[in-house]
């Protein structure tokens, strides 16, 4: 009975002590709070957001964005022009600077899928693929909200759905 209660211990200081994927950074990136909004019908677009926290000692950039999910996938912007606002892309990525958090949110910078293959369906979690200057590729999964969202649903937590690659 000893030899089993201690073989189990060693199981579970291995389990704890192993690092979690929520707990990952890969060069010092993490993507928090990753999410997109429902698609409407048949439309053919979608975004998604998210906040990334660069943990490292020196800049990284954000220079492109892969999925399955669409035809195209592209960092986009949204900024004002004569008076108008306009979506645009993101020409030589976005910089994630230490201490500082990039956030990608409506209005504002987002991930743009163009020719979805299929809806973004709520309550579902899909991958996407980050890919950093320096950190490489980060794999990342986010949850798909209510069509009218606007933010992060409350009490979501940064990380849990997310796997960095190497």
């Amino acid at each position: 009975m000893y030899r089993i209660f201690l073989i189990a211990l060693c199981g579970l200081l291995l389990t704890v002590t192993e690092p979690r994927a929520h707990d990952m950074k890969h060069n010092g990136i993490v993507a928090e709070q990753a999410w997109a909004r429902a698609t409407a019908g048949p439309a053919k677009a979608g975004a998604a957001y998210l906040t990334l926290a660069n943990h490292g000692n020196e800049a990284d950039r954000l220079v492109g964005v892969k999925s399955e999910l669409a035809k195209r996938t592209e960092i986009h912007n949204h900024i004002m022009d004569g008076g108008v606002m306009k979506m645009v892309h993101v020409e030589g990525g976005v910089e994630v600077t230490p201490g500082s958090p990039t956030v990608f949110q409506p209005g504002g910078l987002h991930v743009m899928f163009m020719g979805l293959n299929k809806p973004f369906i709520e309550g579902e979690t899909l991958p996407l693929t980050l890919v950093f200057e320096k950190a490489g590729e980060v794999e990342v999964e986010f949850v798909v909200q209510g069509v009218g969202s606007k933010k992060p649903a409350h009490g979501m937590h940064d990380g849990h759905n997310h796997k960095h690659g190497s």
